[in-house]
């Protein structure tokens, strides 16, 4: 009964605004479910994308990137660079209302001012937050005048240093702004009522069950015909933790969108090609993009590491050897249904402007390559090379299964070891796992992102591998004060290739990432993020 009067007073205050008689109606909900749930609406804890899609709704940061990668303005208008590359003074719009709530005076939502971001700001680095986006502003902000709002309209950064990714840095959703009064009548309750600027506003959110926002008609943002955003008038996410789940209701449209597909329905919904079939043309729409995103294994490499000391994958030539011995391709064709790229290059992935396979050469399937690297590390057709453990997640078990198979055909034994995600995660950080799976995804749209992860100043996360080369972290650190970006996206190849020369990584594939909406869905843009969007989402018959 208690779920039942929930549900009705969702339904009440979402769509017939508090019963008054405004017939909105659930054909302009956009409705999707998030399998994992979510953790926290608390844009300090947006460390994950089930945590992100739902603060995009919620909250605007100072600048945004576009559909094309490009950082363009939100909160702020414009902005201006100082000649040493320290400084960054941006003018905020006028006319950006925090959402109404009982926060404020009269529980009418009040006007955003310079002031909300250098707290938001400085509550990010808080050690009392204890956000996992404090390591964003990391020996980068200039320890007395970081952060500082010089008046209502006005706010201004200051570096020690430049570093050129710092715009991408603040489009994160860490970044959003919040309300200090907000943060005050909620403490650590704000997770679960938070207060925005954003085009949707909270309504109620019932853990396990459903959260529901509704639309800010109060929202800044207009489009070309002078139209206030969004079009939508609210967003309902569900909670069912099976995909397989999921995709049933998608098909029975009770779900507008779904990212990705249960295993075992994609080979029925697509061809090895990656293209609907032909049952399925019409009755729902496929959207696919490259995804800032790397799948690969990881191999620790710190020789000084006990675990390390005695491993064959202490030699690079077992590590290249490892990497010319199996065929990504196929991977990707029989068991991904050809979404992703083969990533034959570096760790920078498609999709990023500094991508160039032609100038960065990586890793191919070459089985003759692979034995002969072997005989070079004293291991002919692999004689003598003890056992390799490959440490993996569920999801990720039949593809560990193709690479130990066609490794052991090289002669390289492999025995895989299906972990949970959380004891991997552990076991990485802890530098305990000798060979195990990875991923990276992009917080923002710069290379420094990636190869950060091979930084050897930077400790686990983001260096599982504990790689350390003088000449990788000289080029890394040349590139992050480079102005030109054609001469920073050099360093960037340069340093990748130096990486992927010592192989402490398995390239797999760059992701690309799948969608599917039903055929009424409209305007549904995409970007390299992987962001949900919706300002501009509306719903046809």
């Amino acid at each position: 009964m208690l779920l039942v009067g929930f549900l009705f007073l969702v339904t009440c205050v979402l769509y017939f605004d508090s019963c008054s008689g405004n017939h909105e109606t659930d054909k302009n909900i956009f409705h999707y479910n998030e399998q994992t749930g979510i953790a926290s609406l608390d844009p300090a804890f947006a460390k994950n994308q089930s945590i992100m899609w739902a603060v995009h709704q919620l909250y605007n940061t100072l600048v945004e990137v576009d559909q094309d990668l490009n950082i363009v303005p939100s909160v702020a208008k414009r902005w201006e660079i100082s000649g040493d590359r320290c400084a960054y003074t941006f003018h905020l719009r006028n006319d950006v209302f925090f959402h109404d709530d009982d926060a404020f005076e009269n529980r009418k939502g009040r006007r955003l001012v310079a002031k909300d971001v250098e707290y938001s700001f400085r509550r990010i680095i808080d050690k009392r937050t204890a956000s996992p986006g404090a390591w964003i502003f990391n020996s980068k902000m200039d320890p007395l005048n970081g952060f500082k709002a010089i008046d209502d309209s006005t706010f201004q950064i200051k570096l020690v240093r430049p570093y050129m990714p710092i715009l991408g840095i603040l489009s994160m959703q860490y970044c959003s702004i919040v309300p200090k009064e907000g943060i005050e009548k909620y403490g650590n309750d704000f997770r679960r009522h938070p207060v925005g600027t954003g085009p949707f506003r909270f309504v109620a959110w019932d853990e396990g069950q459903a959260l529901v926002l509704k639309k800010n008609k109060n929202y800044f943002e207009r489009d070309s015909a002078g139209k206030r955003l969004p079009y939508l008038d609210g967003i309902k996410v569900s909670f069912y933790d099976s995909k397989a789940t999921e995709f049933l209701l998608f098909r029975q449209k009770q779900i507008d969108f779904i990212n990705d597909i249960e295993s075992s329905f994609k080979d029925e919904v697509l061809t090895k090609k990656g293209q609907l079939r032909k049952n399925w043309e019409g009755k729902i729409v496929l959207q696919t993009h490259p995804y800032l995103n790397i799948e690969y294994l990881g191999m620790l490499v710190d020789t000084t590491n006990p675990i390390v000391k005695n491993s064959p994958i202490r030699m690079k030539k077992i590590r290249q050897a490892i990497n010319y011995g199996f065929d990504r391709k196929k991977m990707i064709l029989y068991l991904r249904n050809s979404l992703g790229i083969p990533a034959e290059s570096g760790f920078i992935p498609d999709g990023l402007p500094s991508f160039d396979s032609a100038k960065v050469k990586g890793y191919y399937y070459d089985p003759v390559k692979s034995k002969q690297l072997l005989k070079e590390a004293g291991f002919p057709d692999g004689n003598g090379l003890p056992v390799i453990k490959l440490l993996t997640i569920p999801n990720y078990s039949d593809l560990a299964g193709f690479i130990a198979k066609q490794l052991e055909e090289a002669g390289i034994p492999v025995q895989v070891e299906v972990v949970q995600k959380s004891l991997l995660l552990e076991l990485t950080s802890n530098s305990r796992a000798l060979f195990f799976r990875g991923s990276w995804i992009a917080d923002y749209p710069d290379a420094e992102n990636y190869l950060s992860v091979f930084y050897s100043k930077n400790p686990a996360p983001p260096n599982y591998t504990r790689y350390k080369n003088p000449e990788f972290d000289k080029l890394f650190e040349r590139a992050l004060t480079e102005t030109n970006d054609s001469l920073r996206y050099e360093l960037y190849r340069e340093a990748d290739q130096v990486m992927i020369n010592d192989a402490p990584v398995v390239p797999l594939w760059y992701d690309e990432w799948i969608h599917f909406t039903q055929p009424g869905i409209k305007n549904f843009t995409i970007n390299g993020l992987n962001l949900l969007e919706l300002r501009k989402v509306y719903k046809s018959e």
